[in-house]
């Protein structure tokens, strides 16, 4: 009895510890310039792909009814808070990459091809984006 429970135990481990090695979850990124928290993004997975909405802005100067000024796409003038910013990204087979995506910049309005990886055990995610060989790679931390 004691053995079976264990095991059930440990698989469930098992099974925790391998689902936080996607890009699915509530992210905490960083300004490039400042280095303080700028947002949370909650990275959801519906049917093989991956899409991520900017759930909070953190910041003394941010405002509640900021939008999108620069998108422009359907996006334009949409409140900055629930923006969806990743769209389309889907699981590299046979690696712990998530890419074919694009990622939005609400803040120049460009949208940039994406690639996310996480590291650290999950803890952590490489997000790149890119326009052909130029590009910019952010380190989110995972809060959930």
């Amino acid at each position: 009895m004691y053995r079976a429970l264990t095991a059930i135990i440990l698989g469930a481990s098992c099974v925790s510890g391998f689902a936080q090695m996607t890009p699915v979850g509530l992210w905490r990124n960083v300004d490039d310039k400042t280095g303080e928290a700028k947002a949370e993004i909650r990275i959801v997975e519906t049917g093989g792909v991956f899409s991520g909405k900017l759930e909070k802005r953190l910041g003394k100067d941010v405002k509640a009814d900021a939008v999108c000024e620069e998108c422009s796409d359907e996006r334009k003038g949409k409140l900055l808070t629930g923006l969806e910013l990743i769209r389309g990204a889907k699981k590299n087979e046979g690696k712990d990459v998530w890419e074919g995506g694009k990622i939005l910049d609400p803040e120049n309005g460009r949208d940039y091809t994406l690639r996310m990886t996480p590291v650290e055990g999950g803890k952590k995610l490489e997000v790149r984006g890119s326009i052909g060989p130029f590009g910019r790679t952010q380190t989110w931390v995972r809060i959930q």
